[in-house]
């Protein structure tokens, strides 16, 4: 058996090898280094952070976040890899998961003894590391942003907080991150051009002006932080010159160029094209060091990198194989950047995503093809690399060549669950609806999951600020707006489901108590942005957005020229089903009655009776997912509530310089449709309680059985234009499915209806068959390549909790 195994293994290999080349020998022993390296917690950035905290607290806050991260790029432990060609580590080891004690210490300490009994998402950790985090845990009791976020809370919103209702973990134990800086004037101008800049604007400022004044400590914050990377650079080029003394003469030689490189960028602009990604992994990296904050993502790279690119091909100093060699090396590097995440939180990002995001394809501001020469080296770099980091985004468009539609289709044949597509069709219009220009919005890419915003002049958080619990919130609007859970009061009583006697009752409650769960979620939000902005700015992340130097101002403070920002439904199926479960079964054919269905999901289906009455809301009610009008109509009405009520509230930098400060709606749930299924008593839809939502806007597991088409159909009768912080749809396929040309062409051309005349938002697609999940879920160690696509990111299955994996097996399998 295991023979079989492993020859199919080398035939697929062997066959990927063919169409996209394979890694060079080094970047292959960098990728089995960072494979095989365990993830441990690292102590280091949090013992730093303290002495930073202790000597500077005194200091205006940015000044203090900036001494904070100079001194953690003067002190923390450096290395190169003995293949890279790029230099940067975020910890001491690649893949050590660093802790950010500002933003919280109580679950890190609560933690430390379980982190390495997780079922999943497993961190080890040593004793002595236990010890250094609770030396310091004392400096920062009541005093971390989880903390003074808790504490914020009023009262009643710290309710839904409490009991999951509204999930804001993430955001009062983490940075902001869910952005893309200018990267292109990085490398093109240096961070040179930035601390000119600056300090031009600071000599202009007048200090008699509290206003003015104000400006003056995120300018000398700037200043610090360029100071910062310039040196952190530095401190690399020595050490590649101290490597290459003991090295081999050809890695010796690559050890001087590297330092050559490094003395020179980010601070300079860049040459050529290994410069540029040296200084984009540089600039990448620090952010990450900077603040904990995911989905810091890389924008359209494919468009600001392609210049290089062609001017060191005409120079005759990289061909193809090279550019591709340095865009897998950038994709290596990035997977070793990790994060560690409570077990609440975690429960929400399952696979230790970090939501990297790289973009590609799309148009120019002309709508024309952006599709380059870069394009492709990238699809062939992310092939080669088989990571599930960074993210990869396609921009779809109708003018996208099927030559270029075929390369995205042969990368998606390799299970690695990308590219995504996004679709240009809806998304541009949307952006210069709400008043983006049309040159920024024409440039937009995807920011973490399937979130959309423009790179170098977006806000924080275009998507991700809260999650609502949909199928939650219909029960307690069904028990007169007492959680069924917890016996808590959360709405008013809209009428209890029991004494209603006809759908419009329940919709009228539903629109009611969406509206209020809704409100209840903007207040958690705002909370979390005030206490962020008070006391966590991230200085080198807003001197890279525009336009934070000209106005003074962090992008908390409305620094960004824009700043729309989205929370995230979750259960979007399970609400569809069980609406459509409830008028048909019980208000139009009486086949059961109010108190009848209440009774069967209190007590969770139990006995014959319940029973009977799960089977009959799984078979006879239509699903959503089979382009049946009576379910996708009422949860496109359903979710109107939402779309206008969310609509009504300003973000808390409304006024204070960026276009918009708006909200709107978003469904991807990454994997709290896991998390938050914990909380949720069983559901009208069928649904046993404890067991997960369905996630992102695809339908629930097995219920879709028409077929791919009808997949798309329903998806389309969402409100997708007023969704714009994005329509999550999974896809899961078997390998089998696109083993021909002709069938790959079969799903472009489906692919082209969905965008083209159903105006589809997004698609990715998982290909794996359900055989291989099992076998890995019993045999991890031959399986530990195996990438899944869990929401809006990948993931290794295997370091997946079970109840995650079960979810992914559990996923209908489409054909075409």
């Amino acid at each position: 058996m295991d023979a079989v195994k492993t020859q199919t293994a080398q035939r697929k290999i062997t066959k990927a090898e063919d169409h996209f080349g394979k890694l060079t020998p080094r970047m292959s022993r960098l990728r089995d280094s960072i494979i095989d390296a365990k993830p441990y917690v690292d102590a280091e950035r949090a013992i730093l952070t303290t002495e930073a905290y202790q000597a500077h607290q005194n200091e205006q806050v940015d000044v203090l976040r900036a001494d904070m991260l100079a001194h953690i790029l003067k002190h923390m432990t450096i290395f190169i890899e003995p293949d890279t060609l790029i230099a940067g580590n975020q910890a001491r080891q690649n893949k050590w998961a660093p802790v950010y004690p500002e933003y919280s210490m109580n679950w890190v300490i609560d933690e430390l003894d379980t982190f390495e009994k997780r079922p999943g998402d497993v961190f080890y950790i040593t004793e002595e590391t236990k010890q250094q985090l609770r030396d310091i845990a004392p400096f920062w009791k009541n005093n971390t942003l989880e903390d003074r976020g808790y504490a914020a809370f009023p009262p009643k919103s710290k309710l839904f907080y409490d009991l999951g209702v509204i999930g804001a973990d993430g955001n009062i134990t983490s940075g902001d991150g869910h952005i893309a800086v200018n990267y292109e004037t990085v490398i093109n101008k240096g961070l040179v051009w930035y601390e000119k800049r600056v300090q031009t604007a600071m000599d202009a400022l007048d200090l008699t002006d509290y206003n003015e004044q104000k400006k003056l400590y995120f300018y000398q914050a700037s200043l610090t932080v360029i100071a910062a990377v310039k040196n952190f650079a530095h401190r690399y080029a020595e050490l590649a010159r101290k490597e290459a003394q003991t090295a081999t003469p050809e890695r010796a030689t690559d050890f001087i160029k590297m330092a050559d490189i490094l003395d020179k960028v980010p601070y300079q602009p860049a040459s050529t094209m290994r410069e540029a990604v040296q200084a984009i992994w540089m600039i990448h990296l620090v952010l990450q060091i900077e603040s904990n904050g995911h989905s810091v993502s890389y924008g359209r790279l494919d468009q600001y990198l392609n210049p290089f690119y062609q001017r060191d091909l005409e120079a005759g100093l990289i061909d193809r194989d090279g550019a591709t060699e340095l865009i897998t090396n950038l994709c290596l590097k990035t997977l070793t950047i990790n994060k560690l995440r409570s077990w609440q939180h975690t429960e929400f990002s399952a696979g230790s995503p970090l939501y990297q995001n790289i973009t590609i394809g799309g148009q120019t501001p002309d709508g024309q093809d952006a599709v380059n020469d870069l394009s492709y080296v990238i699809l062939r770099a992310i092939a080669q690399a088989h990571l599930p980091q960074p993210n990869l985004t396609v921009r779809y468009h109708q003018g996208l060549s099927q030559n270029f539609m075929r390369e995205c289709i042969a990368v998606i044949k390799e299970g690695l669950g990308m590219p995504a597509f996004n679709n240009d069709e809806i998304i541009i219009p949307s952006f210069i609806a709400r008043g983006v220009k049309k040159e920024d919005a024409y440039n937009y890419s995807a920011i973490g999951c399937v979130e959309t915003a423009v790179p170098g002049k977006w806000g924080y958080r275009c998507t991700g600020m809260s999650f609502i619990n949909y199928p939650r919130t219909l029960l307690i609007i069904m028990n007169g707006g007492i959680d069924p859970e917890s016996g808590k009061r959360l709405l008013p009583d809209y009428g209890k489901f029991t004494d209603m006697t006809n759908y419009k009752q329940l919709f009228d409650a539903w629109d009611k108590g969406l509206r209020e769960m809704t409100r209840q979620s903007v207040i958690i939000e705002n909370t979390c942005d005030m206490v962020l902005e008070q006391g966590y700015p991230d200085i080198l992340c807003s001197t890279l957005t525009d336009d934070c130097i000209g106005r003074g101002k962090t992008i908390k403070e409305g620094g960004a020229v824009y700043d729309f920002i989205s929370g995230l439904q979750v259960g979007i199926a399970n609400l569809a089903d069980s609406l459509a479960a409830i008028k048909k079964l019980v208000f139009e054919e009486h086949k059961l009655t109010t108190e009848q269905l209440w009774h069967a999901l209190q007590t969770d289906f139990v006995g014959e009776e319940g029973e009977r009455i799960r089977q009959m809301l799984l078979t006879d009610a239509p699903k959503y997912g089979n382009d049946d009008d009576y379910v996708d109509d009422l949860i496109h009405d359903a979710y109107e509530p939402y779309v206008d009520e969310i609509s009504k509230y300003k973000n808390t930098r409304y006024g204070r310089g960026p276009i918009g400060g708006l909200r709107y709606a978003g469904t991807s749930s990454i994997s709290a449709n896991v998390g938050q299924g914990h909380s949720t008593l069983a559901t009208p839809d069928g649904r046993h309680a404890r067991t997960p939502l369905a996630e992102g806007c695809s339908p629930e597991h097995a219920m879709d059985v028409e077929g791919p088409t009808a997949v798309f159909k329903s998806v389309s009768k969402l409100p997708t234009k007023d969704i714009t912080g994005g329509v999550l749809l999974n896809q899961k396929m078997s390998p089998q499915i696109l083993r021909t040309p002709e069938s790959c062409d079969k799903l472009i051309a489906l692919l082209r209806t969905f965008f083209n005349r159903l105006h589809g938002y997004h698609v990715q697609y998982n290909i794996v068959d359900r055989n291989t999940l099992i076998a890995a879920q019993k045999d991890p160690a031959s399986y530990r390549d195996l990438i899944v696509r869990v929401a809006g990111y990948s993931a290794f299955f295997v370091g997946l909790s079970k109840e995650t994996q079960d979810d992914i097996i559990a996923r209908t399998e489409q054909s075409l």
